[in-house]
Protein backbone atom coordinates (compact mmCIF):
# COMPACT_ATOMS: atom_id res chain seq x y z
CA UNK A 1 0.00 0.00 0.00
CA UNK A 2 2.53 2.25 0.69
CA UNK A 3 4.08 2.20 -3.23
CA UNK A 4 0.25 2.74 -4.13
CA UNK A 5 0.09 6.04 -1.64
CA UNK A 6 3.12 7.25 -3.06
CA UNK A 7 2.34 7.04 -6.42
CA UNK A 8 -1.50 8.55 -5.91
CA UNK A 9 0.73 11.70 -3.91
CA UNK A 10 3.35 12.02 -7.31
CA UNK A 11 0.48 11.86 -9.38
CA UNK A 12 -1.29 14.72 -7.17
CA UNK A 13 -4.06 13.49 -6.26
CA UNK A 14 -4.76 13.89 -1.74
CA UNK A 15 -4.70 11.09 0.37
CA UNK A 16 -8.15 10.46 1.88
CA UNK A 17 -9.05 10.19 5.41
CA UNK A 18 -9.25 6.40 4.57
CA UNK A 19 -6.20 6.16 2.76
CA UNK A 20 -4.37 8.02 6.14
CA UNK A 21 -6.12 5.70 8.46
CA UNK A 22 -4.39 2.74 6.45
CA UNK A 23 -0.79 5.08 6.47
CA UNK A 24 -1.00 5.53 10.15
CA UNK A 25 -1.46 1.35 10.73
CA UNK A 26 2.17 1.01 8.75
CA UNK A 27 4.25 -1.90 11.03
CA UNK A 28 7.56 -1.50 12.67
CA UNK A 29 9.25 -3.94 9.63
CA UNK A 30 7.83 -1.67 7.41
CA UNK A 31 8.47 1.92 8.03
CA UNK A 32 11.89 1.77 6.46
CA UNK A 33 9.35 1.79 3.45
CA UNK A 34 7.35 4.61 4.46
CA UNK A 35 10.78 6.59 5.23
CA UNK A 36 11.96 5.82 1.65
CA UNK A 37 8.82 6.76 0.00
CA UNK A 38 8.43 10.33 2.10
CA UNK A 39 11.71 11.14 1.60
CA UNK A 40 11.33 11.08 -2.60
CA UNK A 41 8.01 12.53 -2.23
CA UNK A 42 10.58 15.33 -0.15
CA UNK A 43 12.93 15.48 -3.06
CA UNK A 44 10.15 15.37 -6.04
CA UNK A 45 8.85 18.58 -4.12
CA UNK A 46 12.41 20.05 -3.04
CA UNK A 47 15.14 18.34 -4.63
CA UNK A 48 18.16 18.68 -2.10
CA UNK A 49 17.36 22.08 -0.36
CA UNK A 50 16.28 22.61 2.56
CA UNK A 51 15.39 25.77 4.93
CA UNK A 52 16.85 26.83 8.38
CA UNK A 53 14.86 29.02 10.86
CA UNK A 54 15.51 30.06 14.35
CA UNK A 55 13.34 32.13 17.09
CA UNK A 56 13.92 34.52 19.90
CA UNK A 57 12.03 34.16 23.31
CA UNK A 58 11.08 38.26 23.36
CA UNK A 59 9.22 37.59 26.62
CA UNK A 60 9.27 34.93 28.72
CA UNK A 61 7.08 33.16 31.40
CA UNK A 62 3.86 34.57 33.30
CA UNK A 63 1.50 33.35 30.48
CA UNK A 64 -1.94 33.40 32.13
CA UNK A 65 -3.10 30.41 29.43
CA UNK A 66 -2.95 26.95 30.39
CA UNK A 67 -1.80 24.82 28.16
CA UNK A 68 -0.54 21.74 29.74
CA UNK A 69 2.70 21.30 27.82
CA UNK A 70 4.09 24.80 28.43
CA UNK A 71 6.60 25.51 30.76
CA UNK A 72 5.88 29.14 30.72
CA UNK A 73 2.30 29.08 31.32
CA UNK A 74 2.12 30.78 35.13
CA UNK A 75 -0.44 27.97 36.16
CA UNK A 76 2.53 25.33 35.65
CA UNK A 77 5.54 24.95 38.31
CA UNK A 78 8.30 24.94 35.93
CA UNK A 79 11.57 25.85 37.10
CA UNK A 80 12.53 28.70 34.17
CA UNK A 81 13.53 32.26 33.56
CA UNK A 82 11.14 34.71 33.86
CA UNK A 83 11.56 37.95 32.03
CA UNK A 84 9.92 41.07 30.76
CA UNK A 85 9.41 41.82 26.69
CA UNK A 86 13.21 42.35 25.40
CA UNK A 87 12.92 45.23 23.59
CA UNK A 88 13.28 45.97 19.58
CA UNK A 89 16.86 46.33 19.95
CA UNK A 90 17.50 42.71 21.58
CA UNK A 91 15.86 41.45 18.80
CA UNK A 92 17.64 42.97 15.94
CA UNK A 93 20.57 42.47 17.02
CA UNK A 94 19.84 38.69 17.39
CA UNK A 95 18.41 38.88 13.84
CA UNK A 96 21.56 40.35 12.56
CA UNK A 97 23.39 37.43 13.89
CA UNK A 98 20.89 34.94 12.66
CA UNK A 99 21.77 36.52 9.09
CA UNK A 100 25.53 36.06 8.94
CA UNK A 101 25.42 32.60 10.44
CA UNK A 102 23.11 31.82 7.20
CA UNK A 103 19.56 31.13 8.99
CA UNK A 104 16.83 32.14 6.57
CA UNK A 105 13.88 32.81 8.84
CA UNK A 106 13.40 34.55 12.00
CA UNK A 107 10.40 34.29 14.49
CA UNK A 108 9.88 36.75 17.17
CA UNK A 109 8.00 34.80 20.38
CA UNK A 110 6.56 36.18 22.95
CA UNK A 111 4.73 34.33 25.89
CA UNK A 112 0.95 35.57 26.86
CA UNK A 113 -2.37 35.76 25.03
CA UNK A 114 -1.02 38.73 23.06
CA UNK A 115 1.56 41.46 23.24
CA UNK A 116 0.46 44.79 24.94
CA UNK A 117 0.06 47.55 21.98
CA UNK A 118 3.58 49.50 22.96
CA UNK A 119 5.33 45.71 22.56
CA UNK A 120 3.61 45.46 19.07
CA UNK A 121 5.13 48.65 17.94
CA UNK A 122 8.64 47.51 19.33
CA UNK A 123 8.41 44.20 17.58
CA UNK A 124 7.30 46.26 14.90
CA UNK A 125 10.28 48.79 14.57
CA UNK A 126 12.05 45.49 14.57
CA UNK A 127 10.60 43.90 11.82
CA UNK A 128 11.81 47.38 9.94
CA UNK A 129 15.00 46.91 10.62
CA UNK A 130 14.69 42.93 9.61
CA UNK A 131 13.61 43.92 6.70
CA UNK A 132 16.79 45.88 5.68
CA UNK A 133 18.75 43.01 7.11
CA UNK A 134 17.32 41.07 4.93
CA UNK A 135 16.14 37.86 6.51
CA UNK A 136 12.90 36.41 6.22
CA UNK A 137 10.55 37.10 9.03
CA UNK A 138 7.83 35.47 11.50
CA UNK A 139 6.13 36.17 14.48
CA UNK A 140 4.15 33.55 17.32
CA UNK A 141 2.60 36.65 19.24
CA UNK A 142 -0.42 34.78 20.70
CA UNK A 143 -4.62 35.50 19.32
CA UNK A 144 -3.92 38.59 17.05
CA UNK A 145 -6.37 40.27 15.20
CA UNK A 146 -6.08 40.95 11.40
CA UNK A 147 -5.61 45.14 12.17
CA UNK A 148 -3.02 43.84 14.41
CA UNK A 149 -2.06 41.16 12.15
CA UNK A 150 -1.89 43.74 8.82
CA UNK A 151 -0.16 46.50 11.30
CA UNK A 152 2.91 43.88 11.41
CA UNK A 153 2.79 43.28 7.63
CA UNK A 154 3.24 46.82 6.68
CA UNK A 155 6.19 46.99 8.76
CA UNK A 156 7.71 43.90 7.09
CA UNK A 157 5.76 40.93 8.84
CA UNK A 158 5.86 37.78 6.07
CA UNK A 159 4.70 34.60 8.13
CA UNK A 160 2.48 34.17 10.82
CA UNK A 161 2.95 31.15 13.19
CA UNK A 162 -0.25 30.15 15.07
CA UNK A 163 0.18 26.23 16.01
CA UNK A 164 -3.01 24.29 16.04
CA UNK A 165 -1.26 21.74 18.59
CA UNK A 166 -3.88 19.26 18.26
CA UNK A 167 -7.13 17.54 16.83
CA UNK A 168 -10.07 19.56 17.69
CA UNK A 169 -10.95 16.57 19.49
CA UNK A 170 -8.51 16.22 21.93
CA UNK A 171 -7.53 20.45 22.18
CA UNK A 172 -9.95 20.69 25.29
CA UNK A 173 -7.44 17.95 27.31
CA UNK A 174 -4.46 20.29 26.57
CA UNK A 175 -6.26 23.98 27.06
CA UNK A 176 -8.93 25.27 28.97
CA UNK A 177 -8.25 29.50 28.51
CA UNK A 178 -8.67 29.14 24.52
CA UNK A 179 -9.95 27.28 22.08
CA UNK A 180 -9.33 25.38 18.59
CA UNK A 181 -12.35 27.39 17.09
CA UNK A 182 -9.66 31.01 18.66
CA UNK A 183 -6.58 29.16 17.02
CA UNK A 184 -8.65 29.12 13.42
CA UNK A 185 -9.84 32.34 13.97
CA UNK A 186 -6.13 33.79 14.06
CA UNK A 187 -4.90 31.52 11.23
CA UNK A 188 -8.22 33.40 9.23
CA UNK A 189 -6.96 36.63 10.30
CA UNK A 190 -3.28 36.09 9.31
CA UNK A 191 -4.57 34.56 5.91
CA UNK A 192 -6.70 37.65 5.11
CA UNK A 193 -3.88 39.75 6.51
CA UNK A 194 -1.95 38.80 3.55
CA UNK A 195 0.46 36.67 5.50
CA UNK A 196 2.25 33.31 5.14
CA UNK A 197 1.13 30.88 7.27
CA UNK A 198 2.76 28.40 9.50
CA UNK A 199 0.42 26.13 11.97
CA UNK A 200 1.60 22.17 12.89
CA UNK A 201 1.42 20.33 16.28
CA UNK A 202 2.88 18.71 19.34
CA UNK A 203 2.99 14.69 19.09
CA UNK A 204 3.24 12.93 22.05
CA UNK A 205 1.11 14.43 24.14
CA UNK A 206 -1.37 11.59 24.82
CA UNK A 207 -3.23 11.71 21.35
CA UNK A 208 -4.14 9.02 19.09
CA UNK A 209 -3.21 8.36 15.24
CA UNK A 210 -7.04 9.48 14.75
CA UNK A 211 -6.25 12.97 16.68
CA UNK A 212 -3.21 13.34 14.56
CA UNK A 213 -5.07 12.10 11.21
CA UNK A 214 -7.54 15.05 12.01
CA UNK A 215 -5.16 17.62 12.23
CA UNK A 216 -3.38 16.28 8.99
CA UNK A 217 -6.58 16.74 7.33
CA UNK A 218 -6.76 20.71 9.28
CA UNK A 219 -4.01 21.78 8.05
CA UNK A 220 -4.41 20.69 4.70
CA UNK A 221 -7.86 21.99 4.39
CA UNK A 222 -5.83 25.61 5.66
CA UNK A 223 -3.70 25.49 2.95
CA UNK A 224 -0.53 26.65 5.49
CA UNK A 225 2.79 26.84 4.09
CA UNK A 226 5.13 25.92 6.84
CA UNK A 227 4.16 22.99 9.39
CA UNK A 228 6.19 22.67 12.51
CA UNK A 229 6.53 18.98 13.70
CA UNK A 230 7.32 19.33 17.48
CA UNK A 231 8.25 16.31 19.65
CA UNK A 232 6.72 16.88 23.39
CA UNK A 233 9.79 17.49 25.26
CA UNK A 234 8.10 16.67 28.82
CA UNK A 235 9.22 19.66 31.44
CA UNK A 236 8.89 19.74 35.03
CA UNK A 237 6.46 20.90 36.69
CA UNK A 238 3.83 20.83 33.53
CA UNK A 239 1.43 19.17 33.49
CA UNK A 240 2.60 16.60 31.47
CA UNK A 241 5.56 15.89 32.65
CA UNK A 242 5.20 12.50 33.16
CA UNK A 243 4.04 11.89 29.75
CA UNK A 244 7.00 9.15 28.28
CA UNK A 245 8.85 10.83 25.22
CA UNK A 246 7.87 9.06 21.75
CA UNK A 247 10.07 6.42 20.37
CA UNK A 248 12.50 7.61 17.82
CA UNK A 249 10.65 5.42 14.88
CA UNK A 250 6.82 6.61 16.37
CA UNK A 251 8.40 10.01 15.67
CA UNK A 252 10.23 9.98 11.96
CA UNK A 253 6.95 7.53 11.61
CA UNK A 254 5.03 10.77 12.33
CA UNK A 255 7.10 13.19 10.14
CA UNK A 256 6.41 10.60 7.38
CA UNK A 257 2.95 10.35 7.79
CA UNK A 258 2.92 14.33 7.92
CA UNK A 259 4.84 14.30 4.20
CA UNK A 260 2.49 11.72 2.76
CA UNK A 261 -1.09 13.87 3.58
CA UNK A 262 1.08 17.52 2.77
CA UNK A 263 3.41 16.39 0.39
CA UNK A 264 3.98 20.09 -1.33
CA UNK A 265 4.84 22.21 1.98
CA UNK A 266 7.40 22.63 4.08
CA UNK A 267 7.72 20.34 6.99
CA UNK A 268 10.02 21.66 9.41
CA UNK A 269 10.87 19.70 12.46
CA UNK A 270 11.13 22.19 15.66
CA UNK A 271 11.02 21.49 19.39
CA UNK A 272 12.17 17.75 21.20
CA UNK A 273 14.09 16.97 17.96
CA UNK A 274 16.97 16.00 20.04
CA UNK A 275 15.44 15.16 22.96
CA UNK A 276 13.31 12.21 20.70
CA UNK A 277 15.30 11.09 18.46
CA UNK A 278 19.11 11.82 20.11
CA UNK A 279 21.75 10.72 17.22
CA UNK A 280 19.47 9.78 15.11
CA UNK A 281 18.02 13.76 14.77
CA UNK A 282 19.46 13.68 11.02
CA UNK A 283 17.53 11.21 10.31
CA UNK A 284 14.68 13.43 9.96
CA UNK A 285 15.35 14.40 5.96
CA UNK A 286 15.18 10.79 5.09
CA UNK A 287 11.63 10.46 7.03
CA UNK A 288 10.62 13.43 4.87
CA UNK A 289 11.46 16.60 6.77
CA UNK A 290 13.20 19.47 4.62
CA UNK A 291 13.35 22.22 7.45
CA UNK A 292 14.82 22.63 10.85
CA UNK A 293 14.18 24.83 13.43
CA UNK A 294 18.19 25.51 14.52
CA UNK A 295 19.50 27.50 17.85
CA UNK A 296 17.68 27.02 21.21
CA UNK A 297 13.77 26.89 21.71
CA UNK A 298 11.71 28.74 24.14
CA UNK A 299 12.92 27.27 27.13
CA UNK A 300 14.93 24.74 26.48
CA UNK A 301 18.43 23.86 24.38
CA UNK A 302 18.58 22.95 20.69
CA UNK A 303 21.57 22.80 18.10
CA UNK A 304 23.85 25.35 17.42
CA UNK A 305 23.84 27.34 13.88
CA UNK A 306 26.89 26.02 13.06
CA UNK A 307 26.31 22.43 13.73
CA UNK A 308 22.92 22.47 12.01
CA UNK A 309 24.47 24.05 8.93
CA UNK A 310 26.72 21.14 9.12
CA UNK A 311 24.38 18.51 9.40
CA UNK A 312 22.83 19.64 6.23
CA UNK A 313 26.26 19.53 4.35
CA UNK A 314 26.37 15.87 5.93
CA UNK A 315 23.42 14.67 4.38
CA UNK A 316 24.00 16.17 1.14
CA UNK A 317 21.16 18.93 1.63
CA UNK A 318 21.79 22.95 0.31
CA UNK A 319 20.25 25.82 2.19
CA UNK A 320 16.78 26.66 -0.47
CA UNK A 321 17.20 30.40 -2.01
CA UNK A 322 14.08 32.54 -2.96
Amino acid sequence: MINEFESKVLAGLPLTESDASVLAETALEELPGLFSAAERIRRRFFGDTAELCTIINAKSGACPEDCAYCAQSSLNKSAIEIFPFIGAEAIIARAAEAKKCGIQRFSVVTSGRKPAEKELKEIARAFDEMRKIGIGTCASLGLLKKDELSYLRDHGLERYHNNLETSERFFPFICSTHSFADKLETIAAARSAGLSLCSGGIFGMGETWLDRISLALTLRSLEVDSVPVNFLNPIKGTRLDHRPPLSSDEALKVISFIRFMIPQKEIRVCGGRIQTLGYLHSTIFKAGADSVMTGNYLVTTGRTFEDDLQMLKEEGLRLRTG
